[in-house]
């Protein structure tokens, strides 16, 4: 169950990070309401998976969910910047990700 808190967690990062475009500087209400419980919820979930899973994998994996998921959407939502180097660097995270869960509980 660690692990699903865990993803919750870095799929809510990507929701605040992203939310944070939004709120223009949180001067506008309902994107900073999202913005604002989105950031608790990941932190409340990251919380329930550190019970189980060791808090530097939690992290690492917490990010690099957040950062994988957040650099995608800036190239689909903001039309950031697709060369190949930022893709390969995408899949060196995901890789890491996957090799933290591997020989984690």
């Amino acid at each position: 169950m660690a692990w699903i808190w865990l993803t919750l967690a870095g799929l809510l990062e990507i929701v605040w990070a992203i939310g944070l475009k939004y709120t223009d500087g949180f001067t506008r209400l309902w994107p900073s309401v999202v913005t604002v419980a989105a950031m608790v919820a990941s932190l409340y979930f990251l919380a329930l998976a550190v019970r189980t899973i060791p808090i530097g994998t939690s992290y690492a994996v917490w990010t690099g969910i957040g950062a994988v998921g957040v650099a995608i959407l800036g190239m689909v939502l903001f039309n950031e910047p697709k060369d190949l180097l930022r893709i390969i660097s995408i899949l060196f995270i995901i890789a890491g990700i996957a090799g933290l869960k591997l020989v984690s509980p």
